[in-house]
């Protein structure tokens, strides 16, 4: 195939993605995520809005300075002061681009901008002028371009082109398209815009209505040739095109669609986890590609017509998804070696301390566990790293009684910047008191949105992985925790989240984007 015929994949889940409330991420974290895309050979990695908080400004400085085989993005507003932003933190970059948009739908302009359409295009042109002085590499998006006026969007972004922009992105920001509809103005746009072949036509698409991954495939059979996607469709609202869904679905129909991306696709499920485990947004399990169930057969005739030939019931090799890698069991007698290179092979790179109390966390945990798969290898590092959150709070000791008749009741020691805590009290049920009990000391004043339990693989002994949501002032996080204990899972995610919630003002306000 042709490079014409090869679509870039654009990763946002490090900027739309954390936008889903409760899915913010230390800077750590988004470095982590951001190695494994760059392993799965992702095109452009967008790192954050670099104008939103100085936590994402270093977030996106550091990614852009560790990152070489992928492009590295900023998002900006068509502000002076936001590309100016998004460009310092872009300075080392291997591979930088600025991405600027502004709205451009008849409603955002009226109510949100009050700008007139002329005010609107003067705006984006000094913008993207501004951008091409700072970066060689800019994309330009019209905001809400699914709900745009089509002769107002021949007209700005020919304008765009002619400033310099060369990726033009057209979202479906509120996920309102239909797919067909949706590919006539993609064609429409090309065939319109006299300069149209001077750039990349690029599709971001919302799953408001479940379509995310259609609009988006039925944009690339209309000429785009840049996806715009995020791990797992992590996401605003109903969330993004799931990157593992359009890349595999490019791979598996290349007779129809006629293009290939450049993704290893066997990091695919691995890439999966990471982004689970640090959001703790569970995937569920019938989710197409990277659902625990997505290559599991029931029936009785689908599991005869596998055995007899896979082709008959699967359309893909769970392999070529990464599906073989999680057979490598572990126990209590595997040594330093044998952990640092399993963790090398999920795309886990960690280094001396990080290493070390990582190890020694496989250990106690092989001492509680037979078997130790790569999913629990994943939860043990997330756990770990989560401790590199500033520790306002740390759970000494946990000890509680539930029986039959009688309220459960939950004992504590709490470590609050050092100084030891005791508290006690009774709940509901055990969980209800271990919260109760925390918050007896802490006084958060946080409300409790979510709290979810996952087993992490399979038997009485696996590890149960614990999402906690809290929301406070309209700020949401997520914590996490994982452990054999399910209570003390439990109080290390509810622990989690309340540091979160220490550090979460300052770090990451929520901006608006595409």
């Amino acid at each position: 195939m042709s490079s014409n015929d090869r679509v870039i994949i654009f990763d946002t889940t490090l900027r739309d993605g954390e936008q889903s409330p409760g899915a913010s991420m230390t800077g750590e974290e988004k470095l982590r995520i951001a190695k494994a895309l760059e392993r799965l050979k992702v095109d452009v990695i967008e790192a954050g809005f670099a104008i939103a908080s100085p936590g994402d400004f270093e977030a996106v400085k550091t990614i852009a300075e560790n990152i070489k085989d992928s492009t590295v993005c900023s998002l900006s507003r068509a502000l002076d002061a936001d590309i100016e932003r998004a460009a310092e933190a872009l300075k080392n970059a291997n591979s930088g681009r600025i991405h600027t948009f502004i709205a451009t739908s008849p409603i955002h302009m009226q109510h949100k901008l009050r700008m007139q359409p002329d005010q609107v295009v003067e705006q984006a042109v000094r913008a993207v002028k501004k951008a091409r002085s700072l970066c060689g590499d800019v994309e330009f998006s019209c905001e809400d371009a699914g709900r745009s006026e089509i002769d107002f969007l021949c007209r700005i972004i020919e304008a765009a082109i002619d400033a310099g922009a060369r990726t033009i992105n057209i979202p479906d920001t509120v996920g309102y398209a239909i797919p067909h509809q949706y590919a006539d103005t993609i064609r429409q746009l090309l065939e319109r815009i006299p300069n149209a072949d001077k750039a990349v036509f690029s599709v971001h698409c919302h799953n408001d209505l479940g379509l995310a991954v259609a609009n988006s495939l039925a944009a690339v059979v209309a000429g785009a040739r840049q996806v715009e996607c995020t791990i797992n469709g992590l996401g605003e609202r109903a969330g993004n095109a799931a990157l593992e869904e359009i890349v595999m679905a490019i791979k598996t129909r290349q007779d129809l669609l006629k293009v290939h991306t450049r993704i290893e696709t066997e990091h695919i499920l691995a890439a999966s986890r990471l982004v689970s485990g640090i959001t703790g947004f569970p995937v569920q399990p019938n989710k197409a590609i990277v659902g625990a169930n997505a290559f599991a057969h029931e029936s009785g005739i689908h599991q005869d017509g596998v055995l007899k030939h896979r082709e008959t019931y699967e359309i893909m090799r769970a392999q070529d998804v990464g599906w073989n890698a999680n057979k490598m069991v572990m126990g209590k007698h595997s040594g330093r070696a044998a952990f640092r290179s399993r963790l090398e092979e999920l795309g886990i790179a960690l280094e001396g301390d990080e290493l070390n109390a990582a190890f020694a966390r496989f250990k106690v945990l092989a001492d509680k566990k037979h078997e130790i798969f790569d999913e629990d290898l994943q939860a043990l590092v997330t756990d770990t790293l989560a401790e590199e959150t500033p520790e306002h709070f740390k759970l000494a000791a946990l000890e509680v009684t539930s029986r039959t008749g009688v309220a459960p009741e939950a004992k504590l020691s709490l470590s609050v910047d050092g100084q030891p805590q005791q508290a006690t009290a009774q709940g509901s049920g055990p969980v209800d008191a271990t919260f109760k009990a925390i918050e007896s000391v802490v006084d958060s004043g946080a409300t409790l949105l979510l709290y979810s339990v996952n087993a992490i693989t399979e038997g009485t002994d696996s590890q149960g992985e614990v999402t906690v949501r809290l929301e406070k002032g309209g700020r949401i996080v997520n914590g996490n925790g994982a452990d054999t204990d399910i209570l003390v899972a439990s109080a290390k995610a509810y622990i989690n989240a309340l540091n979160l919630m220490q550090v979460s003002a300052k770090a990451n306000p929520q901006v608006d984007g595409v």
